[in-house]
């Protein structure tokens, strides 16, 4: 009975941990709402800015495959 008692805390403080981090992450995901509201209160295509965060996040090389891969889909569809 013990072993069944000390796995039932070790989940419910694992659960509360994934709870507590559920909450941190609405809350961040809150603020950065809040700061693309703000550039785009300011003028900012918000969008575009997005496009831009996405692309930082991405390796150098495949950025450049992603790059490279578009432009051929684009000249392929006349879009040059």
């Amino acid at each position: 009975m013990a072993e069944g008692s000390i796995a039932a805390d070790e989940l419910r403080l694992l659960i509360e941990r994934i709870e507590r981090l559920e909450e941190e992450k609405k809350a961040i995901a809150d603020d950065v709402k809040d700061v693309y509201g703000e550039a785009k209160a300011r003028g900012y295509d918000t969008k575009t800015m997005r496009a831009i965060v996405r692309l930082r996040k991405m390796e150098t090389n495949d950025r450049q495959e992603a790059d490279a891969l578009l432009e051929t889909y684009k000249a392929a569809l006349g879009l040059d």
